[in-house]
């Protein structure tokens, strides 16, 4: 079953898709498993026929789309001869004609799929297939951060729970936090972003060294830690901005900051202090 934030975001991409492409109905779920996707989410629907619909990979147009794993469409869904018929009393029922199905594909893995339909026997064009694909995109985009978010957390758990921790370990840690930090911005769920947000403090906190006399008074905003946390991988401003989503003169602009509140007259200083404040591992 798909996760409450997974749901929050094929929610806001169907009424996205809704909203840009002016197909009155839209609709979707994600993958139970590898070959069915039960219908989750629905808008501008009028009967609750749809819902929770399970779509099999080869059945209809949506499953169709999914054991093809490239959109799909009909012009006037029960009379195609190109998909099978077995929803055709739902899809009846809410009266659903000209019919566009797209795949969420994530790693060459079909995840889900969406929908946008009209109710007349009409031609879609290129812009709907368009708006259809990047609202697919947008579901692909951000389980791949959710996938990546539960890797790493997996990863870290075990490392900061591990007393006996070498020099190579906490290397990998920092890795992790500094991954983890930038990704926290882009997760929607708030279940999943404290959870990366606590794993980062255990990280930050758990390094062993002797803390200094900064240590608890330097307060850092998220962006800031963000940004010291690029720079002691030793990235450059650009490369940080890339990582972080953020205009090169942004992350200058933080890193001013950020070397202000901890006392720090250059980079490294700025680091050294920020690990000493308990604020990176």
């Amino acid at each position: 079953m798909p996760e409450p934030g997974e749901a929050t975001e094929l929610r806001t991409a169907l009424l996205r898709l809704r909203r840009t492409s002016g197909l009155p109905v839209v609709f979707g779920g994600l993958s139970s498993d590898a070959r069915h996707a039960p219908i989750a989410e629905l808008s501008g629907a009028r009967t609750s026929a749809l819902r929770g619909l399970v779509i099999s990979s080869g059945s209809g147009l949506g499953g169709k789309a999914i054991a093809l794993a490239r959109p799909c469409a009909v012009s006037d869904y029960p009379s195609s001869r190109h998909i099978s018929h077995e929803y055709d009393t739902a899809v009846a029922a809410e009266g659903l004609r000209s019919v566009v199905a797209v795949p969420v594909v994530v790693r060459r893995t079909v995840r889900g799929v969406l929908y946008g339909a009209l109710r007349e026997p009409l031609t879609l064009g290129d812009r709907t297939f368009d708006v259809a694909a990047s609202a697919a995109r947008d579901v692909e985009q951000a389980l791949a951060v959710r996938d990546e978010v539960q890797r790493l957390l997996a990863a870290t758990r075990e490392q900061v729970s591990d007393p006996g921790a070498g020099p190579g370990t906490w290397e990998d840690v920092r890795e992790a936090h500094r991954e983890l930090r930038a990704l926290a911005p882009r997760i929607v769920d708030p279940v999943l972003r404290d959870e990366l947000l606590a794993v980062c403090g255990r990280l930050a906190s758990a390094s062993g060294p002797e803390r200094g006399p900064a240590a608890g008074r330097s307060r850092l905003a998220p962006r800031e830690v963000d940004v010291v946390a690029c720079v002691a991988s030793g990235a450059t401003n650009a490369v940080a901005a890339e990582r972080l989503g953020l205009r090169p003169e942004t992350v200058k602009s933080y890193l001013r900051s950020a070397m202000r509140k901890l006392g720090a007259h250059t980079r490294l200083e700025a680091v050294v202090a920020a690990r000493r404040a308990g604020l990176l591992p």
